[in-house]
């Protein structure tokens, strides 16, 4: 049996205590463990977050449930004696946040039950949202909508909630949402006329304290249909922050919160087509750039044209775009590099006709520049960290060609 009676197992909303010390024990410097014979702290567990609070005057910062050997009270202050009377107080805020989140996971999860026969197998409570896997094998915005609409709704009946300490015989007989691993007296949750769930945490007296309910998006993962959502408090905190985001996209268009949308809309088509014709263009000065390289370059004996040549902030795509307009010609190489500050960048590639490994090349020009890259034998690319090595890199390669 526990050393500990858990009084929020009773009363969810008590937030004020006495308490006598049972143990202390030191966890590391100005950090202790404190048992005491009763408290209303709740610790992490079944994916809610440890209540805070203040033991006397030591700050709680963690609770630990350590099962039959009782709620262990992290502080960080001198400790109280053993045997001392101790006054405990909860942080209501971040207690009535956990109420409304875990409260609000019971009614979400029996409208999906309810909806689309799609139990929860997970459940997470993290610091600005929740998250709970669903056996949901196909998702849409319309069924995740139709799971919050009901729930909301229970939300608003302002159903009463009643905990049931039932025994195992008990509990058999009732439809319960989920099994329980448990033995012996089980706690279930009772929202009226529409949930009954095996469950050890905080909750609502009715579900009009939940407030609402919204779920921020979905995915499917590991199997599942994980949703994102956010109750009470936390809702409204998540409304001001959509709301302010919206406001202020839609002030950089002159327009209204909710022509945003229309307004990126119109702004990513036009982005797309100029990225088109940007692209064009830079290909056509890529042949252009080409013919002028190849006009300045002189045939070797063998009829190949090499052109080897660095460039200042050019990036690979723009390397590899000079590259691809000059290997359009027959007979012709191209070992091209470009650096900045930090980097070096390389592209070598040749025509079909033209002789030469560029994967090799590749691997010696950056082996010179303390890099890394690689290819097929007619295109590679690569780089490295040693952008003053990048002419010795681009003549090295040129040579092995040669």
């Amino acid at each position: 049996m526990s050393t500990t009676e858990r009084l929020y197992y009773h009363d969810s909303h008590l937030t004020e205590f006495a308490a006598r010390v049972m143990d202390v024990a030191e966890l590391a410097p100005g950090r202790f463990g404190v048992k005491l014979d009763r408290t209303a702290f709740y610790p992490t567990g079944g994916g809610q977050p440890t209540d805070t609070g203040t033991l006397g005057a030591a700050r709680v910062v963690e609770c630990v449930d350590e099962e039959a050997e009782g709620v262990l009270h992290v502080i960080e202050a001198s400790p109280p004696e053993v045997g001392a009377q101790v006054v405990g107080r909860v942080d209501w805020p971040r207690r009535l946040d956990h109420i409304q989140q875990h409260t609000g996971q019971h009614i979400l999860s029996q409208a999906l039950v309810t909806l689309f026969n799609a139990p929860t197998r997970a459940f997470r409570m993290m610091e600005h949202a929740s998250e709970i896997d669903v056996e949901l094998p196909e998702p849409s915005r319309e069924r995740i909508e139709q799971a919050v609409d009901l729930a909301n709704r229970i939300i608003w009946e302002d159903r009463p909630v009643q905990i049931h300490n039932l025994t195992p015989a008990e509990a058999a007989r009732l439809p319960l949402r989920k099994d329980s691993a448990r033995t012996g007296e089980l706690r279930v949750i009772e929202i009226a006329d529409f949930d009954l769930s095996p469950c050890g945490g905080t909750h609502a007296r009715a579900t009009g304290e939940v407030g609402m309910i919204a779920v921020r998006a979905w995915e499917r993962a590991k199997g599942m249909t994980r949703l994102e959502f956010v109750a009470g408090t936390r809702a409204l905190a998540d409304y001001r922050r959509a709301n302010e985001a919206a406001r202020q996209v839609a002030a950089l268009f002159s327009a209204a919160r909710d022509e945003a949308p229309a307004s990126v809309a119109r702004l990513l088509a036009e982005h797309k087509e100029l990225t088109r014709r940007a692209r064009a263009l830079a290909e056509i000065a890529a042949r252009v750039e080409a013919d002028e390289l190849l006009a300045a370059t002189p045939p070797a004996p063998d009829g190949t044209r090499l052109v080897a040549h660095t460039f200042a902030g050019r990036d690979a795509e723009s390397l590899k775009r000079l590259a691809l307009a000059l290997i359009a010609h027959p007979h012709t190489a191209a070992l091209l590099g470009a650096h900045d500050d930090t980097d070096a960048r390389l592209v070598f590639a040749r025509s079909a006709d033209a002789p030469g490994d560029m994967n090799a090349l590749m691997r010696v020009a950056c082996a010179v520049l303390d890099g890394r890259g690689g290819g097929r034998p007619d295109m590679a690319q690569g780089g490295g960290r040693n952008p003053a090595r990048l002419a010795e890199a681009i003549e090295t390669a040129a040579r092995n060609l040669t």
